[in-house]
């Protein structure tokens, strides 16, 4: 499971997560990854687009945080990945930054948890992309762990 920001314009419009730039250089990173957009489960901390694609102010996210967890309870995913700084802050419940989040695992109710880039910063700054995919690499071999453990 996937867990960005908020909306964007694109999304507020088509009405589902990651459809413009970001989402489309997200369904790159998954086919990289061999997984289709079908096999994960797609979500944002906050439900809405917040004025001017500002960050989400911290209210706004103590509203929507409880839809998130239970998509989370329902979905139940093996390994969840958070999408940015803001995504990470608010299913950790800190104020550490992005830089120190990354690069190792971290629990969220019993799920492993990975922070990596939001693909919004990718598009901005492509040199982040090379950490991002080592990201990408820890969240397959934690689900290769996972299924092996399992089966």
């Amino acid at each position: 499971m996937f867990v960005g920001e908020a909306p964007g314009r694109d999304e507020d419009l088509k009405g589902e997560p990651f459809v413009g730039r970001a989402g489309q250089l997200l369904d790159k990173i998954l086919a990289a990854m061999s997984m289709a957009r079908a096999e994960v489960y797609i979500a944002n901390v906050l439900k809405c687009r917040p004025p001017d694609n500002r960050d989400p102010l911290p209210e706004e996210m103590a509203e929507c945080l409880p839809y998130l967890k239970e998509q989370i309870r329902i979905i139940r995913p093996k390994v969840l990945c958070a999408l940015g700084r803001i995504a990470g802050q608010a299913l950790l419940e800190t104020k550490t930054p992005l830089g120190q989040l990354r690069k190792r695992w971290h629990e969220y109710e019993g799920v492993p948890l990975l922070v990596t880039y939001h693909p919004a910063a990718l598009l901005r700054f492509p040199e982040y992309k090379k950490e991002t995919w080592e990201d990408m690499q820890m969240v397959l071999a934690k689900l290769d762990e996972l299924r092996s453990r399992a089966g």
